[in-house]
């Protein structure tokens, strides 16, 4: 059994709701008081600066295997997962963020140490032995 081709040129089709966008080139200014990030410039906001994050390696629970923890983090739960996301992502591992701590696969404690500071945790410190 043939699959049916799409017609494009049906009525259907060519109903787009979105083809009153594509003429964008007459857009209003925005506004003059719209704060604007200078080139170069980091987004990391003053609060996040402040953190007395904890960057542990735990072997409990896990047969024996190492996985690097992330615990003092005060901000929301979305940014906590974003941080964690991109800590993993720079890491190449897995992990998860559970509990208000981030858990990264493996002993990655020097590296995440590195990339925390990097991103402007500046009150970040190895803990644990």
């Amino acid at each position: 059994m043939a699959k049916a081709k799409k017609n494009y040129n049906s009525p259907a089709a060519q109903d787009n709701p979105f083809a009153a966008l594509t003429n964008l080139n007459n857009l209003p200014p925005p506004p003059a008081d719209l704060p604007t990030r200078a080139e170069g410039e980091e987004g990391a906001p003053e609060e996040m600066q402040s953190d007395a994050l904890r960057v542990y390696v735990d072997r409990k629970y896990r047969r024996g295997k190492a996985a690097t923890l992330i615990k003092g983090f005060t901000g929301s739960e979305d940014a906590l997962q974003q941080l964690g996301k991109t800590l993993k992502v720079s890491c190449g591992v897995g992990g998860s963020v559970k509990d208000g701590e981030i858990i990264i696969q493996g002993d990655q404690r020097d590296r995440v140490m590195e990339l925390l500071l990097e991103m402007g945790y500046r009150n970040t410190k190895k803990a644990g032995g």
